[in-house]
């Protein structure tokens, strides 16, 4: 339990949650915990504070930052938030999608909240979409807020007992389920002739990432469209077509690695990527550590893993398979 306000603060930071500066609280009666939890990349803090205020400005700007988003649950208490033309009351089970590079203020009673920290890349929020979601309200009483708010809540208690793979799809499965719910809140909109006609070339990209030659023009030719009409209509989401590919790419190279000890090149062979050298430059540069740390990893995990007994049935029985 910490005591005072600016050891909880630098607990906060520390913890992954952009920072905020204080605004009212007792410091005489402070009384406050920070538990965070890591889900594939997928970020969880469970906060407890004491009634109070606080808000980020421009001096909370961190690098890094401008690549999440922040989805906040109350699970205890009441709080009141505001961010841009948006302006949320929050009671129990109650959602709210929050821009950490944006100013915010923050006022709540005696409460407990989940935060989780989303790469923007997961949800692929539409600039026009962001302005009508931050600070905005999302009912946790029902549809796929009540869904994500309940899985929230529990993720929060226990995270143990997930492999590497597992917690990527994990993580996946969630944003998906957060990205149902802000879809949601924007209202039962008709997509237009180009959102229909953008989300049917990215399932053809996905159900062909393993073509080598799957390029910008196959894929423009697909459609009867010209390049110059694909490209315009992906100039406002997150990745342009090319980075989309090859992102989705290295995402199943991840995959693959991280529940096998296949060989690194034929892994990567397998998505198109026919450049080793590239591909190992372009894992690190994207997750931070090389591909074979993985592969690694697997046959460490294999060498401990005790021998069959003589008489026992060689086969798997683990649940977990």
């Amino acid at each position: 339990m910490l005591t005072d306000i600016e050891t909880f603060q630098e607990t906060v930071t520390a913890s992954g949650l952009p920072p905020v500066l204080s605004g009212r609280h007792d410091s005489g009666r402070f009384r406050a915990s920070v538990h965070a939890r890591n889900l594939g990349f997928l970020k969880l803090i469970e906060l407890t504070t004491p009634e109070g205020e606080c808000f980020r400005d421009a001096r909370c700007a961190r690098a890094g930052d401008e690549e999440l988003w922040q989805i906040d649950l109350m699970t205890r208490g009441r709080a009141h938030v505001e961010q841009g033309r948006g302006s949320a009351d929050l009671g129990p089970a109650d959602l709210v999608l929050i821009d950490p590079t944006r100013p915010a203020r923050f006022a709540s009673t005696a409460s407990t909240h989940v935060t989780m920290l989303v790469p923007r890349l997961e949800l692929r929020l539409r600039a026009g979409d962001v302005a009508r979601l931050v600070g905005v309200r999302i009912k946790g009483d029902r549809g796929p807020g009540a869904l994500v708010s309940s899985l929230a809540r529990d993720m929060a208690r226990s995270l143990a007992g997930f492999r590497a793979s597992e917690a990527d799809r994990s993580a996946a499965a969630v944003a998906e389920l957060i990205s149902v719910a802000l879809e949601a809140q924007l209202g039962d909109v008709r997509p237009s002739p180009d959102m229909a006609l953008r989300d049917r070339i990215v399932g053809y990209i996905e159900a062909r990432l393993s073509d080598w030659d799957l390029t910008p023009a196959k894929i423009a030719a697909a459609h009867h469209i010209a390049v110059r009409r694909l490209h315009k209509l992906f100039e406002d989401q997150p990745l342009t077509v090319a980075a989309l590919i090859r992102r989705r790419r290295l995402e199943r190279c991840r995959a693959d690695l991280a529940r096998s000890d296949q060989r690194v090149a034929a892994v990567a062979t397998r998505w198109g990527f026919t450049d080793p050298a590239h591909f190992s430059r372009l894992f690190k540069a994207t997750y931070g550590y090389n591909a074979s740390a993985l592969t690694s990893n697997n046959r460490a995990r294999t060498v401990k893993a005790p021998a069959a007994r003589p008489g026992e049935d060689g086969g798997e029985h683990s649940r977990e398979g």
